[in-house]
């Protein structure tokens, strides 16, 4: 009876603080190698945007077979990120590093030399792996190692790589598939894992954090069910004209697995045996948090998805042009994301978010109005508009959402954080394509000539996302500062 309950005492105590003072060379080493493994595992996320025209092509496969490259990648992280809050608790980070690095160095390799289509989507399933622990490692160890006033700037650090690296990503593409090919999207990645490698090796050296808990093995597989069953349902609404018998067995199993879920989690967090601990969700602040996300990455993801279709197939522009309009973009969050971290770092988060949810609505309402005579630089200062306030939201968000939170709920905060990121751009992907794909076609056989039709799905899935961009103000609204001991 007594060993139980130290055990439980000990699942349930706040991760203990590092015994050894880390130096601020150490630590910017520690950061600096998480930052640039999260920016280049992002960027990978959406690369594959412009590049699988010609994987399809070489491949020989079709678009619908093409888009498991991209609905593998999410099934994995959604499956993988839920997982996270044990595993930081259980493992030593630095080792979790480790094995994210060459996880995302092995599926690179394996991507570069795949002979068939299974090799290269094995290769992002491994990918996924990787990017899956370092989104949360990178969060967390802002939050344990980062002295609270200094916490905001590095965030801001942190949410241009996030941010920056779905922007920038069908840039890369764009370049390098129109001067090489798709094979070498892959290949330029490979240089920059190993010095993350070398990086980490060298500076990644913080105190044994890990503890000894048992992981309840339900509770994993209701996970995997939930989440991996959800973003396939969502993935496969866009066919289910064809086939909605398994889109809605798919939702079925996802929502009653959920649902079944977080009944265990509730019941479990008592003896210190939950997989992911929900008792972040008390916090309104959290909370809102997460609803802001989720609306931020699902604008962000399904703009960047049509974007280039209204581009290419409705005006006819080459794909490094579209990549190079999205740069600016890009280029303006990296400037404004360090000077708002410290506007949040002295001011509080309101200041931050309030501005930047209302300039990420701005420009999806600014979106609706494009249409097949719009010039190029229009898109671009619209693309601006919505990145900036992407920027000023990512600051913001990620320390907000922690900051009324116990330190030991850290790992379990960030986890909840990033699936609600990567459901959040799953289902906006989803919604803005299907939407523009069923309006142009209704369109088209209306009479309506391609390109016009093309544009008139796209002001429908823009209008959806600037409503809820819209609501997304208003929970920017409702997201206090911390307290001053909070602040402390």
């Amino acid at each position: 009876m007594t060993s139980e309950r130290t055990e439980t005492e000990a699942a349930v105590s706040p991760p203990q603080a590092p015994k050894a003072q880390l130096s601020t060379k150490q630590l910017t080493g520690i950061i600096a190698a998480l930052a640039l493994a999260a920016f280049m595992m992002i960027l990978n996320e959406t690369v594959l945007t412009v590049a699988l025209p010609g994987i399809m092509s070489d491949m020989d496969i079709t678009a619908a077979t093409g888009q498991w490259l991209t609905t593998g990648f999410l099934l994995t992280m959604s499956v993988v990120i839920p997982t996270t809050g044990f595993l930081l608790q259980r493992f030593n980070h630095r080792s979790l590093f480790m094995f994210a690095i060459i996880s995302f160095l092995v599926g690179t390799c394996i991507a570069v030399l795949a002979p068939s289509f299974i090799f290269l989507l094995l290769a992002r399933i491994i990918q996924a792996l990787g990017t899956a622990i370092i989104l949360p490692l990178l969060m967390t160890t802002t939050l344990t190692l980062v002295p609270v006033q200094k916490r905001g700037t590095i965030m801001g650090l942190n949410s241009i790589v996030i941010g920056v690296g779905p922007a920038i990503g069908p840039t890369v593409s764009g370049a390098v598939v129109h001067a090489l090919s798709w094979h070498y999207v892959f290949a330029l990645m490979l240089p920059i894992a190993a010095l993350v490698l070398v990086l980490g090796t060298i500076f990644f050296k913080v105190p044994a954090n890990a503890r000894k808990i048992r992981v309840d093995a339900v509770s994993v597989v209701l996970s995997a069910l939930a989440f991996g069953f959800l973003v396939y349902g969502i993935s496969s609404i866009e066919h289910a004209t064809s086939n909605p018998v398994l889109t809605i067995i798919s939702f079925a199993i996802g929502i009653l697995s959920l649902a079944i879920f977080i009944k265990r989690q509730i019941s479990l967090t008592g003896e210190g045996r939950e997989l992911l601990n929900l008792s972040a969700f008390k916090s309104r602040g959290f909370t809102f948090s997460i609803v802001i996300i989720m609306i931020a990455f699902g604008t962000l993801l399904g703009s960047l998805m049509i974007i280039p279709i209204l581009l290419e197939s409705g005006q006819g522009v080459d794909s490094l042009k579209i990549g190079m309009m999205l740069l600016p973009g890009g280029v303006a969050q990296i400037i404004v994301s360090p000077i708002f971290g410290r506007i949040y770092d002295k001011h509080g988060p309101r200041p931050v978010l309030i501005p930047g949810a209302i300039m990420l609505a701005a420009g999806q309402w600014l979106y609706t109005m494009v249409n097949a005579e719009t010039q190029l630089w229009m898109f671009m200062i619209t693309h601006i508009v919505f990145s900036i306030g992407l920027a000023l939201l990512m600051t913001g968000l990620m320390s907000s959402a922690m900051a009324s939170l116990e330190p030991r709920l850290f790992g379990h905060g960030s986890a909840i954080f990033n699936t609600g990121q990567q459901l959040g751009g799953a289902i906006g992907t989803t919604i803005f394509v299907t939407v523009i794909s069923l309006m142009s076609s209704a369109k088209t056989k209306s009479g309506l000539e391609a390109s016009e039709a093309l544009f008139s799905g796209a002001h429908v899935a823009f209008l959806i996302g600037a409503v809820l961009a819209t609501i997304g103000v208003f929970f920017a609204l409702g997201i206090k500062g911390p307290t001053p001991a909070q602040r402390r």
